[in-house]
C-alpha cells in the first residue's frame, strides 16, 4: 500500500513541455488512491503551465479533489510567471490542496535573472507572492536560490538576501552556481571566484536557516494532521508530514500511511515534536 504517489506530465529536463491528457492524469489519480495512495503530487518542470485545452492546473485540482478517498493534493515545481488567478484561488477554495508553495525565484536582483534568461523580476515574484498569501495566508512558500552566477556583484547578492527577507520563507533550497559545458554562462566574462561563492551560500543559508526555524517555532501549540511517512531513528517512533510539509516525530504504533491528528509541541530547524490525539478517519 502506498501513502503518496506522484504524477508527472513534463518528462523532459530540457527542450519543450510536454503535457499529458486531463483524462489520463485523473485517471491514474484514481487508481493509485484506489490502492491505497492518500496523497497525490502533481510533478512538472514547470508544473504551473501544463494545460490541456481550456483546462488549467487549478481544473485538475478540482478534479482531483473530486476522489473522495484521496486526503491530500501537493504540486511541483512551478514558475512565478505562470500562478494565474484561478490556482491562487484554488489555494483558497480546495481543501485538500495542502497550504504549500515552492516558486523557485533564484536570484534578487533583476540582472542577474535577465541574465539567468528568468521572465520574471523581482518586483514580479515578489507580486505573486502577495497574492498567494491573500488566498491563503498560513501558506507556507519555498523557493530555489543560486549564489555566484557570473557577474554577480556584492550588490546584487545583497539584492537576493533582501528578497529573502521580504518573502520569509518556510523552507528553500540553496546552491553555488556550477559551470555547465556548452551552456552561455559557461563562458560569460566575470566568473566568481569559489571562495565568494563559498561565503555567500554561507551568508543565504543562515539567512533562510532562520526563517526556516521561525516558520516551524510558529507551528507550536497547534492542531493539525500528519500523513506517516516512514519509521523514525528511535522505538516506536513514527515520522509524518505536516500540510506544510514538515516533518513531525511521534510516539505511535500506527503504520506509513495512517494519517494522525497531533499536537505540536516542539520545533527544530528541520523537524518538529507531536503527541498524537487520534487516528483520523478516512473514506
Amino acid at each position: 500500500m502506498t501513502n503518496s504517489a506522484p504524477i508527472a506530465w513534463c518528462p523532459y529536463t530540457r527542450g519543450a513541455e510536454v503535457s499529458r491528457s486531463f483524462a489520463a492524469i485523473v485517471e491514474e489519480a484514481e487508481a493509485l488512491v484506489a490502492g491505497g495512495a492518500k496523497e497525490i503530487t502533481l510533478l512538472g518542470q514547470n508544473v504551473n503551465a501544463w494545460r490541456d485545452g481550456e483546462a488549467g492546473l487549478e481544473k485538475l485540482i478540482i478534479a482531483l479533489d473530486a476522489i473522495p478517498a484521496l486526503q491530500r493534493i501537493r504540486y511541483t515545481t512551478s514558475h512565478p510567471n505562470d500562478m494565474t488567478e484561478g490556482l491562487i484561488r484554488a489555494h483558497a477554495e480546495v481543501e485538500k490542496l495542502m497550504p504549500f508553495l515552492h516558486l523557485p525565484v533564484q536570484s534578487g536582483s533583476d540582472r542577474i535573472l535577465k541574465a539567468m534568461n528568468r521572465s520574471h523580476t523581482s518586483a514580479s515574484y515578489l507580486k505573486v507572492i502577495e497574492r498567494v498569501r491573500a488566498s491563503r495566508p498560513d501558506i507556507a512558500i519555498s523557493g530555489d536560490f543560486i549564489v555566484g552566477f557570473p557577474g554577480e556583484t556584492d550588490a546584487e547578492f545583497e539584492e537576493t538576501l533582501q528578497i529573502i527577507r521580504d518573502t520569509d520563507y518556510a523552507l528553500a533550497f540553496s546552491f553555488k552556481y556550477s559551470a555547465r559545458p556548452g551552456t552561455p554562462a559557461a563562458t560569460m566574462d566575470g566568473q566568481v571566484e569559489p571562495h565568494v561563492m563559498d561565503e555567500r551560500l554561507q551568508r543565504l543559508q543562515a539567512l533562510l536557516n532562520e526563517q526556516q526555524l521561525a516558520f516551524n517555532q510558529s507551528r507550536v501549540g497547534q492542531r493539525t494532521s500528519i500523513l506517516l511517512e516512514r519509521k523514525g531513528r528511535h522505538p516506536g517512533q513514527m515520522v509524518g508530514k505536516t500540510p506544510w510539509l514538515q516533518s513531525v516525530h511521534v510516539l505511535t504504533d500506527a503504520p506509513v500511511g495512517t494519517m494522525l491528528e497531533v499536537d505540536l509541541l516542539s520545533a527544530g530547524p528541520n523537524s518538529l515534536g507531536g503527541e498524537v490525539v487520534r487516528e483520523m478517519e478516512t473514506v
